[in-house]
């Protein structure tokens, strides 16, 4: 129950009053004010919002600042991702130039819809069709990362009582890009990334070979790696689960020659100068497509080239989106005009049946 206290003030010759508000599982809450009014008020309020249980959220919201949220967040949470956590570093240090010095409390949708709208200016480091400005689908990424953080905020440490991202609009993305090689870019991009080194051909060929990610590719240890039977062990894969994928001939006749020269002393398949990171073929890669000519062309693409080629053999839907470790067909379906071929077939054979008298 709330409890109001008038005390006189020699001093400064007035009355103030002082709310004290105890109630049996909560901390007790106290403050003064010059004006009895404004102490009944807020004594009626906070006694409210104390047993809907969203003061000591609010509370705490006006004691830390964005900055303090991020920091926690990639001191404890970010190392636990198992991927993409180079991506949100980034993501995450961008909000925290711009808004990290804001109180909790002062985030809302309408502010982040603010610097949302200046994110969609800042400049790509990846020029896609003349897009100088970074895509509709980063900017969602951006939203997606802070979102992630703010729900750490309010469900885990009770810091805010609810996502302002929620209700912020996302741009509507254009998820129809399948952009692949031709046998013949293929044929050109494999020759520069094998002039610029053997690690990189390598790298090229097991993403082409089985649509894997850059991420599960360039994180493989020989540990993963079972010449025995054939098989890629991905591991801690974007969806969250491991999936072993068939090693095809010309990459085992590739693995076993460069098994030969390979350091005992680094578990990785592609070892960096860390002996406890892998190395970043990114740059290498970029600069191997540039050389050969191609456009509008990134390393994810390979793994649409895979899908894509996979597609128009006739493999269905759920057959590629088993290859490429996606749970649900809903990612696949953008190679679904590609299977026509196969589509036509069986839709011919159910005719046949149908007809046949």
């Amino acid at each position: 129950m709330a409890e109001i206290k008038e005390r006189y003030s020699k001093n400064k010759k007035k009355y103030t009053y002082t709310v004290s508000i105890r109630i049996k599982g909560y901390p007790h809450v106290s403050k003064t004010f010059n004006r009895k009014t404004d102490a009944v008020e807020w004594a009626k309020q906070t006694e409210t919002d104390i047993k809907r249980g969203i003061y000591f959220k609010e509370y705490e919201a006006s004691r830390h600042t964005v900055e303090e949220l991020i920091d926690r967040y990639i001191k404890y949470e970010l190392p636990k991702r198992k991927s993409d956590q180079q991506k949100f570093l980034l993501h995450l240090n961008w909000w925290k130039s711009k808004i990290g010095k804001y109180y909790l409390s002062s985030i809302n949708t309408p502010l982040i819809t603010e610097y949302k709208d200046i994110l969609s200016h800042e400049p790509s480091k990846h020029i896609i069709k003349g897009n100088k400005t970074l895509s509709k689908a980063t900017i969602n990424r951006y939203l997606s990362t802070l979102s992630i953080v703010f729900s750490f905020a309010v469900k885990d440490w009770g810091w805010m009582s609810e996502n302002p991202v929620y209700n912020v609009r996302k741009e509507t993305e254009d998820n129809a890009r399948v952009r692949f090689l031709t046998k013949e870019e293929i044929k050109i991009l494999l020759d520069e990334c094998r002039k610029s080194s053997y690690e990189l051909y390598l790298t090229t060929l097991i993403a082409l070979s089985t649509g894997a990610r850059y991420s599960e590719i360039i994180s493989l240890t020989w540990d993963n790696i079972d010449l025995k039977n054939n098989l890629f062990y991905f591991m801690n894969t974007k969806n969250g689960e491991n999936r072993g994928v068939p090693i095809t001939k010309i990459i085992q006749k590739e693995l076993l020659e460069y098994s030969k020269i390979r350091s005992i002393k680094n578990k990785f398949l592609f070892p960096g100068t860390n002996p406890q990171k892998p190395c970043n073929r990114i740059k290498a890669f970029n600069n191997a497509v540039k050389k050969a000519g191609i456009k509008d062309f990134r390393f994810h693409d390979l793994r649409h080239t895979a899908a894509s080629y996979l597609a128009m053999s006739g493999k269905t839907l759920s057959e590629i989106a088993e290859v490429l470790g996606h749970k649900t067909l809903q990612m696949v379906k953008r190679y679904s005009h590609l299977t026509k071929g196969h589509t036509a077939n069986v839709l011919e054979d159910m005719n046949n049946r149908m007809f046949k008298e």
